[in-house]
C-alpha cells in the first residue's frame, strides 16, 4: 500500500513538471434574451472543478490543463441544463447560452460509465438524488432517502437499519461507493446498515442493474454512489449549516460543514449527530429501536494544473438497539424481570440491551492525473469495519468483528480516437476479518480479489455505443476456529474467476425523445457467510449454517428503457430481466431445528437454485404551468425460483407513487416555495416463498411544504413534513418486523412500521469571498 501511495505522488510529480497551466474564461447567457445569467454554476466534473458566473455572467477557471477534452456543465434555477464537451486546447473564450425550461430533464452522471456521460447518452439505467430533495426528504437513514425511486426498496430494521434492494437484489449483490470508493462492512447482515452518513451527501447516484464490467463481483443488482460536495470555488470558503427534528421517534440530526480553496489547495471538514428513541407505531412504541449517530469528516488535497489529489478520512459511530423484548396479555413491553417498561422509559434515549456498536473508519486517496496525452485515475482506500454486539454487559461485547480492507482501483484514459474512447481498469482488495469475542457466526478469513478491465465508447452525433470485458479472480480463506473448547467451522480455501461482458446502446431521435438499452453478463462470488456461518445470527431468530461448496453467482441480462422529455412532459417506460444462475438463499430443510441453550431455533442451510428476476418501471411527470408538478412513477418486480417453480423469498411488492407540488412565486423574500401532498400505494404481495408470509395493500398520505427565507441576500431554507399522516397500521414486505419474519415460530407475532411522523427542517448555506 506505501509504495502504492509513493508511485502515486511520484507520478503527480512528473504530471505537474509536464503540463502547463492555462485558464479558461466564458460567459452564460439567456439563449432568447441575450442577457448575463449572474449566479450560474458551471462546473467540470472529471476535473472536480466548478466555479459561480459574477454579475455579469462571467466565470473563469484557474489551474487547469493545457489540453484535453472534458464535459462540462452549466446550471441555473428556471433553465435547461446545458451538458457540453470543452477542448481546453482551443484557449478561446466560450460562451454558454442557457434556454428557460420548467422541467429539468438533463443532468451529468459518472456511475455505470468510465467518465463523466450524459445521462441521456449513457445506456445504464442511472437515477440521481440531488441535495435538496434529500434536504426536502425527511428520513431515519440515507437509504430511506432514496428509497423512492422507481425499482429502489429497502429492508428494514426499525428507524435506523435500512439495507438498499434493488430491482429485487440486496446484500451483497448491490455496491455502495462513497466518491467511488467501495465501501466494505458486513454487507451480508441483515441487520448491517450502511456506514455513511448521509448529511455529506451531496448528491446520490443509483444505478440499477448488472454492473460488474466497472465495479467487479457483488455488482449484481446495481450500485449506490454516495458523492460528497465539489471543492469550493478557488478563493472562496463555503459552508452549511442543518438541523432537523422527527416527531415519531424524537429523532434529532445536526450537521455542519465547512470548506475552502486558495490557489488549488482545498479543504474540507464536517461533524453530524443524530439521535432518536424508540419509534411509535399504531398501538404503541415499540421498545429498543432508538440509535445515536456521530460522525466526522475531512478532505484536503490540491486541485492543480495536472489534475487533482484529495485525501479524505472519515469516522463513523452508531449505536443502534436490538428490539428484544416479550409482550404482556396487554401487549405492553416487559423487561428481564417481568416489569412493564413506562413511555418515560422508551423515550429515554439511551438504549437497552441489547444494542450493536458499530465504527467505520476510513482513509482514501482519490486522484485524476493528466499523463502526456492519457489520463490516470485511482482510488486508494483503507478502511476498519469494527462491529460489536453488546447483549449481557455495555462494555464486553458477545459478538465482534474487525474487518480492516485495503483497497486499490486504477483506471487508465486513453487519447480520443476516430471518437472512440479507450479505457482500461485494473483493481485489487485485501481483506482480514478477525472474531474478537466468545461467540462465534463466521470464521476468521482472508480474502483476495483482482479484475482487470477494458472498455470502449464510441459516440456519433445522436448515437453511442459502448462495450467491455472484464476478469476477476477472488480467493477466500477460512479458518477452523473453536467456541467453548468446541471445534467450530472447517478450514476452506475457495477460489472463484469469471469472465463477464457488457454491450450498451442509446440513440437520442430528437432532442425530446431517446431510447436506451444493455445486454451483458455479471457475477457474484459467494460471501463468508454463506460460506461458512455457524451459529446464531441475532435479530433473525434463526440459526444458519454455510456451505463450503457453492459456486459463483451467474447473470445473463438485459434491459431497456424509453425517455421522452419536452417543457410540459417526463416520461419514462423501462423493462428489465435478469437469468441468475446458481442465485444463493437460504432455506429450511424438512423443518430442521436446534437447541440452544434453552431456545429451539429454525436451522437455515444455504442452498443454490437458478432464479429469474423482470420487471418494469415507469414515471410521468407532467408540469403544465409553472406553478403546478405532477410526479408519478410506478415499479413491479417478480422473482421465481426456476428450479422450485416457486416465488424467490424476499422480493418487494409493486408501489405506485403520486405527488401533486404546488410551487408558487412569492414577491419579497420567500423563494423555491412549495407544497404538495403525496400518496404511496403499495400492493399486496402474495408472491412469497414457502417460509414467508403474505403482506397486504396499503396507502401511504404524505404532505409536505418548503420555503427559502432570504434574510439580506443570506439563504435559510425552512422544509416542514407529515408521513403518514393518517397513522396508517401497516407493514412493508421487507420489513424485518413484519410477521413471518421477526419470530419464526409465532407467525402472527409483529410490529408496525412507523405510524404518523411530523417533521421539521433547516438548512443554512453561506459563503465567505
Amino acid at each position: 500500500m506505501k509504495s502504492i501511495i509513493i508511485f502515486l505522488f511520484l507520478l503527480v510529480s512528473f504530471a505537474s513538471a509536464s503540463a502547463k497551466l492555462v485558464s479558461l474564461e466564458g460567459k452564460v447567457i439567456d439563449g432568447q434574451t441575450k442577457e448575463s445569467l449572474p449566479g450560474a454554476l458551471v462546473t467540470i466534473p472529471d476535473l472536480k472543478i466548478s466555479v459561480v458566473t459574477n454579475n455579469l455572467g462571467q466565470f473563469e477557471f484557474k489551474n487547469i490543463p493545457e489540453k484535453g477534452k472534458f464535459l462540462v456543465e452549466i446550471r441555473f434555477i428556471g433553465y435547461r441544463t446545458l451538458i457540453q464537451t470543452i477542448d481546453l486546447s482551443a484557449k478561446l473564450p466560450i460562451e454558454f447560452e442557457l434556454f428557460p425550461s420548467i422541467i429539468e430533464a438533463k443532468e451529468v452522471v459518472i456511475t455505470g460509465t468510465a467518465f463523466s456521460s450524459d445521462n441521456r447518452k449513457n445506456s445504464t439505467a442511472v437515477s440521481s438524488v440531488t441535495k435538496d430533495q434529500l434536504i426536502n426528504r425527511p428520513s431515519g437513514n440515507l437509504i430511506d432517502a432514496i428509497a423512492k425511486i422507481p425499482g429502489v426498496s429497502q429492508v428494514t430494521t426499525g428507524g435506523g437499519i435500512s439495507k438498499p434492494v434493488i430491482r429485487g437484489l440486496s446484500y451483497n449483490r448491490v455496491v455502495t461507493l462513497v466518491d467511488g470508493a467501495k465501501q466494505e462492512g458486513q454487507q451480508w447482515g441483515d441487520e448491517h446498515g450502511m456506514e455513511v452518513d448521509q448529511y455529506s451527501a451531496e448528491r446520490v447516484e443509483v444505478l440499477r442493474g448488472a454492473a460488474s464490467l466497472l465495479y467487479g463481483s457483488d455488482a449484481l443488482g446495481g450500485v449506490i454512489n454516495v458523492l460528497e460536495p465539489l471543492p469550493s470555488p478557488e478563493g472562496q470558503i463555503r459552508g452549511e449549516l442543518l438541523s432537523s427534528y422527527q416527531s415519531n421517534n424524537g429523532l434529532s440530526g445536526s450537521s455542519a460543514m465547512l470548506q475552502g480553496n486558495s490557489n488549488g489547495f482545498i479543504w474540507r471538514a464536517r461533524g453530524s449527530l443524530k439521535s432518536a428513541y424508540s419509534y411509535n407505531a399504531p398501538g404503541g412504541r415499540i421498545a429498543n429501536t432508538g440509535f445515536n449517530e456521530t460522525n466526522f469528516s475531512g478532505q484536503m488535497g490540491l486541485n492543480k494544473k495536472w489534475g487533482y489529489a484529495h485525501l479524505n478520512l472519515s469516522s463513523f459511530k452508531n449505536n443502534i438497539g436490538l428490539p428484544d423484548f416479550s409482550r404482556n396479555a396487554d401487549g405492553k413491553f416487559e423487561d428481564d424481570n417481568g416489569a412493564e417498561l413506562t413511555d418515560k422509559q422508551l423515550t429515554n434515549r439511551t438504549l437497552f440491551l441489547p444494542f450493536q456498536d458499530i465504527r467505520h473508519y476510513k482513509v482514501a486517496m482519490n486522484s485524476h492525473v493528466l499523463l502526456g496525452s492519457g489520463r490516470l485515475r485511482s482510488i486508494l482506500a483503507y478502511q476498519n469495519n469494527q462491529r460489536r454486539e453488546l447483549e449481557t454487559d455495555r462494555i464486553s461485547p458477545s459478538l465482534f468483528f474487525d474487518l480492516k480492507t485495503y483497497s486499490s482501483d486504477f483506471k487508465y484514459y486513453f487519447t480520443e480516437s476516430n471518437s472512440w474512447e479507450p479505457v482500461i481498469g485494473l483493481s485489487g482488495t485485501l481483506q482480514n476479518n478477525k472474531n474478537r469475542a466468545e461467540e462465534l457466526l463466521i470464521p476468521d478469513y482472508n480474502s483476495n480479489e483482482v479484475g482487470v478491465f477494458a472498455y470502449a465508447k464510441k459516440t456519433w452525433q445522436s448515437t453511442t455505443f459502448n462495450l467491455g470485458a472484464r476478469f476477476d479472480y477472488r480467493s477466500i480463506t477460512g479458518q477452523q476456529m473453536s467456541e467453548d473448547g468446541n471445534p467450530k467451522f472447517n478450514n476452506f480455501t475457495n477460489n472463484f474467476s469469471n469472465v463477464s461482458g457488457a454491450l450498451g446502446f442509446t440513440k437520442e431521435f430528437n432532442d425530446q425523445f431517446n431510447f436506451k438499452a444493455n445486454l451483458g453478463s455479471a457475477f457474484r462470488s459467494p460471501n463468508i457467510a454463506e460460506l461458512s456461518s455457524d451459529g446464531v445470527h441475532e435479530g433473525t431468530f434463526r440459526y444458519e449454517v454455510g456451505n463450503n461448496d457453492l459456486k459463483p453467482e451467474n447473470s445473463y441480462y438485459g434491459d431497456f428503457a424509453f425517455e421522452f422529455n419536452n417543457n410540459v412532459v417526463s416520461a419514462s417506460l423501462g423493462a428489465f430481466n435478469n437469468h441468475i444462475n446458481n442465485y444463493i438463499y437460504n432455506r429450511q430443510i424438512r423443518n430442521e431445528t436446534i437447541l440452544v441453550d434453552t431456545e429451539i431455533l429454525p436451522v437455515y442451510r444455504f442452498v443454490q437454485d437458478n432464479a429469474n428476476l423482470s420487471g418494469i418501471e415507469a414515471s410521468l411527470t407532467l408540469h403544465p404551468a409553472e406553478l403546478i408538478h405532477f410526479e408519478n412513477s410506478f415499479s413491479y418486480t417478480r422473482g421465481v425460483n426456476r428450479a422450485t417453480k416457486i416465488a424467490l423469498p424476499f422480493i418487494p411488492a409493486a408501489v405506485l407513487r403520486n405527488e401533486l407540488r404546488l410551487e408558487p412565486e412569492f414577491k419579497g423574500s420567500l423563494k423555491s416555495t412549495y407544497f404538495s401532498v403525496a400518496l404511496d400505494h403499495v400492493f399486496k404481495q402474495n408472491r412469497v416463498d414457502n417460509f414467508e408470509t403474505p403482506t397486504g395493500a396499503y396507502t401511504l398520505v404524505n404532505l409536505a411544504m418548503g420555503t427559502t427565507f432570504m434574510l439580506k441576500n443570506q439563504p435559510l431554507r425552512l422544509n416542514i413534513s407529515a408521513n403518514n399522516l393518517l397513522d396508517k397500521a401497516y407493514y412493508d414486505h421487507l420489513s424485518r418486523f413484519k410477521p413471518g419474519r421477526l419470530d419464526e415460530g409465532d407467525q402472527t407475532a409483529g410490529y408496525y412500521n412507523q405510524g404518523r411522523n411530523l417533521s421539521v427542517g433547516l438548512y443554512l448555506p453561506f459563503v465567505f469571498k
